[in-house]
């Protein structure tokens, strides 16, 4: 037997933790103060050891404080975090705003956000979080931890978000499958990337939000794993993004959202596919496997025929060194599109539209 229940029973000689935002004076004043513009650091521990679960929850004062509030991971005295996301999307809130849903690794319900993700360290385990609002925002956390584990051999945790504004791509005609003509994805090259990795390890999982206000289904696209610098076509080849986050058919038969421990559509958008839709797949009993590189990306619609605000967060564990993340977007190109007319709010003053294909 396998897993966490199989091996609840165990003794162990391990020393179980907590760092916590508790009133030291034994008030009740039993949050942090996280200062407009500072970096507070929630936990600097000496190992070896590793986290077991992480519970925040959050007053932010501003209407994209999800997004204004970045988590940074740090394993093992390394300079370059391994997780580095808005705080909001690291729990699985794609849209910048909250939405409750429940998965094995990742939760959010009445307000409250938890991770169960393990997190191993050797030497040392670092978080930290970086207010880059106008406002100060208030938290209250846990992160229980244990010390005394053997972490060899094991990867470490990473987490990178990214977005991109998504349009459509030039491609060529072909024939298809039974005869039928149209275009043809023969590359990858255009598709969205939601994860480029080096080194050894496995994957677990992503999720994707997107804002679209082209009418219609845009979820056509195949999901492909480039494994250990594989050209196209890969090893991992998928049927179409519905199919990728294990639902069918457009997710228009239930007509509504739904979680289960390891996929779900937890925020669904009109009934004519605009607007703003979330969904996630985590792969707890089917990691992906690298030994050399990774590189997944899905289409953006099929052969990438669809424009849109596409944000994720990817979710896998690695050897040290990871490779260095892409330049972390500033603050004002991290908030979300917002659709009353079609307009993009930055902090309330720049506005533009949302690219549509015609």
């Amino acid at each position: 037997m396998d897993g966490a229940l199989a091996n609840l029973a165990r003794l162990r000689d391990l020393k179980s933790l907590r760092v916590s935002s508790w009133d030291i004076t034994g008030g009740n004043t039993d949050n942090w103060l996280i200062r407009a513009g500072h970096t507070s650091t929630l936990v600097n521990l000496t190992g070896p050891g590793c986290i077991r679960h992480i519970w925040m929850t959050i007053a932010g004062g501003e209407d994209f404080y999800l997004r204004n509030l970045v988590l940074r991971m740090y394993w093992d005295d390394e300079e370059l975090p391994s997780v580095e996301c808005p705080i909001g999307d690291f729990f699985g809130l794609g849209r910048g705003t909250v939405t409750y849903f429940s998965s094995a690794p990742l939760q959010m319900f009445d307000r409250a956000f938890n991770c169960w993700f393990p997190m191993p360290f050797a030497k040392r385990a670092r978080i930290t979080v970086e207010n880059e609002g106008e406002k100060d925002a208030i938290l209250y956390f846990y992160v229980d931890y244990q010390l005394g584990n053997d972490v060899s051999g094991l990867g470490r945790f990473h987490a990178q978000w990214r977005r991109q504004l998504v349009v459509k791509a030039d491609v060529p005609e072909g024939t298809w499958a039974r005869g039928a003509k149209g275009p043809v994805n023969t590359t990858g090259r255009d598709n969205y990337v939601v994860l480029e990795a080096e080194g050894r390890g496995h994957y677990v999982g992503c999720h994707i939000s997107l804002d679209t206000n082209e009418p219609g289904w845009w979820g056509e696209g195949d999901d492909m794993f480039f494994i250990d610098g594989e050209v196209w076509p890969p090893s991992l080849h998928g049927t179409g993004m519905e199919d990728y986050f294990c639902g069918a058919w457009n997710f228009n038969r239930l007509q509504q959202t739904f979680c289960t421990p390891y996929y779900g559509y937890h925020f669904k958008g009109n009934d004519d596919y605009t607007g703003k839709h979330s969904m996630y797949r985590f792969h707890i009993e089917d990691p992906i496997y690298f030994n050399k590189s990774l590189v997944f990306s899905i289409e953006h619609g099929h052969a990438n025929d669809r424009s849109g605000d596409w944000t994720s967060v990817a979710y896998w564990y690695q050897s040290e060194p990871h490779k260095p993340f892409p330049p972390f977007p500033a603050v004002e190109d991290r908030i979300p599109y917002r659709f009353g007319g079609r307009e993009h709010m930055r902090r309330g003053k720049d506005r533009r539209e949302l690219p549509v294909n015609h």
